[in-house]
């Protein structure tokens, strides 16, 4: 609940991420610059979270960028990184500093903090902007942003205008709470909806001189904690609750083991909600007074994240796949990370004028989530590397419907995806050869054209690595079917272009006599894909392919 980045402070101390941190093979110059281009990066986003109240990135990737800054400078004895809260002081001290919270890696790191403790409480981490709220007799007297945990801004006008902040309690009394303002939801699902921004909302309306009263109304107020209130949670939640300040009762539960808490947060990350939150918080009742706090984590309260919507993974490798139509997809191979469970060590950027507009290279940190919780999709580049690494990209003209038949150098991706078209069920269907096989056979060189194999023998395929006798068998029988297979399998396998509703002869030399003109008069073929079905028959490469076909007594051909 408190202000995401105070937690950046003890961030050093854990991993957010999946896996233990590990030094770039980088020399001390290279070093260098990388750690000055994160830094770089991360007090803008610090600069603007403070001074403007606007988020440029998700708590998550910043967090996990601060992690990745922390572990560079560890590998290369670069110093300390700069304060995160350095430009968040204001000039109006806390009368009580605001505590951080240390963020607990895992369920394993949870088990060992209940270890021993008592009467422990848990709420659900709510996602906005801490404030202290002072009362004077009973009279809202005075709201301060969270600041650096010491000081702050003062934020009284704007929050005397916020309806769920009471202007007056229902007694007379001094008291200082400490809270969180939240952007108010309806029925939000935290684990379908992620956070939707709403923190960056709040703290962007806060930072402004003035609310109007429908801005004002969408921000609902949180207290997590009553520094001098009475020494029991249920006691200081019903106590407030009869000053007339919002009920936190339905959030604030007693935990006794581990699996009590890994109950709520699950309950509160999958339940309908008025607010966004990150994770939960645990508590136990037994803390010192208040005037002892710092601003800084406490040994009393800890948070439980829940998982990443997001991760921040680096880029290894950038492929360029191209598919057997001659599309070209770049495909990231990235440092593993892990989502829901789920390591995701590649993700596909979709095309290449994407590729293109990110201009994504190695050493690049990029923002990876799953799309239907279990494809990677990429988000976006989160940071750029100092050293931009020189890649060899492929020329989208040099590849189409017609291009690579054979696996000539820079052809090798696309003749690899004509043979897994060819062996799939959209072509002959052919049990026992998937990829893997083709890649085999490329390797050994036994492949120089789309239908080579046709010609393979037991002897041949008994000299390679990983064909035994009983595998060997089993592929020449799935080879062999393949002559069996009906002329118009055979056309799909070549990679005849869509027909829709036109009628097929059942022969080659009658389909390859047919002009643009006569494959337009078919049922459901327009202009284009007549271009397409004329220029298939008459291309030298597939006419040398139906010549092998004939010549192997293929039905049709």
């Amino acid at each position: 609940m408190l202000l995401r980045l105070f937690s950046a402070v003890c961030l050093a101390l854990i991993s957010l991420g999946s896996n233990a941190a590990e030094c770039p093979d980088w020399s001390p110059a290279r070093a260098a610059d990388e750690i000055k281009t994160l830094q770089k990066q991360i007090d803008l986003w610090d600069d603007s979270y403070h001074s403007r109240g606007h988020s440029l990135v998700t708590d998550e990737l910043y967090d996990q960028s601060r992690t990745q800054l922390t572990d560079w400078r560890k590998c290369f004895n670069a110093g300390p990184a700069s304060e995160p809260l350095r430009t968040a002081g204001g000039k109006i001290t806390h009368p009580i500093a605001h505590t951080g919270l240390e963020k607990l890696r895992d369920g394993r790191a949870v088990e060992h903090w209940l270890r021993d403790r008592k009467d422990i409480w848990i709420q659900p981490k709510v996602d906005g902007v801490a404030v202290t709220l002072v009362y004077r007799n009973g009279v809202l007297h005075q709201a301060i942003s969270r600041g650096d945990g010491m000081n702050g801004q003062d934020w009284t006008a704007s929050a005397r205008l916020i309806p769920f902040i009471p202007r007056q309690l229902a007694q007379p009394v001094d008291l200082l709470v400490q809270g969180e303002l939240y952007w108010r939801l309806i029925d939000h699902v935290q684990a379908k909806a992620g956070s939707l921004n709403a923190r960056s909302t709040v703290a962007g309306l806060m930072a402004r001189k003035e609310l109007t009263p429908e801005q004002a109304a969408g921000i609902g107020l949180f207290i997590w904690d009553w520094p001098q209130g009475p020494a029991s949670p249920p006691a200081r939640v019903a106590a407030l609750e009869e000053l007339g300040l919002p009920s936190t009762a339905p959030y604030s539960q007693s935990v006794q083991t581990f699996a009590d808490a890994e109950r709520w947060r699950d309950h509160w990350y999958r339940s309908p909600l008025p607010f966004a939150s990150d994770g939960v918080v645990l508590r136990q009742s037994r803390r010192p007074s208040a005037e002892h706090w710092q601003a800084k984590t406490p040994y009393w309260a800890v948070a439980w994240k829940y998982p990443f919507a997001q991760a921040l993974a680096e880029v290894r490798t950038v492929d360029f796949k191209v598919g057997r139509t001659g599309r070209i997809t770049p495909v990231l191979e990235l440092k593993p990370v892990t989502l829901d469970d789920r390591q995701i060590k590649r993700v596909s950027v979709s095309s290449l004028q994407r590729w293109e507009k990110l201009d994504i290279r190695p050493g690049d940190q990029v923002s990876i989530s799953l799309a239907g919780l279990t494809i990677p999709r990429l988000d976006g580049v989160v940071l750029r590397a100092a050293e931009r690494a020189k890649l060899n990209i492929p020329l989208a003209a040099d590849f189409h419907p017609l291009s690579c038949w054979q696996p000539t150098p820079g052809c090798e991706s696309q003749f690899l995806a004509r043979l897994a078209w060819l062996s799939g069920k959209q072509g002959l269907a052919l049990p026992h050869v998937g990829p893997g096989t083709w890649e085999k056979l490329l390797e050994t060189g036994r492949l120089n054209g789309l239908l080579d194999w046709l010609t393979l023998d037991a002897q041949e395929l008994a000299n390679i690595d990983g064909f035994g006798e009983r595998s060997t068998t089993r592929l020449l029988n799935s080879f062999n079917s393949a002559r069996e297979r009906p002329f118009v399998r055979w056309l799909k396998a070549l990679g005849l272009p869509p027909t829709g509703q036109a009628q097929l002869a059942d022969s080659w030399q009658e389909l390859a006599l047919r002009d643009t003109e006569q494959w337009q008069a078919e049922a459901g073929i327009g202009p284009g894909r007549a271009a397409q079905l004329s220029a298939f028959f008459r291309d030298p490469q597939v006419l040398a392919l139906s010549d092998t076909l004939r010549a192997a007594g293929i039905d049709g051909f």
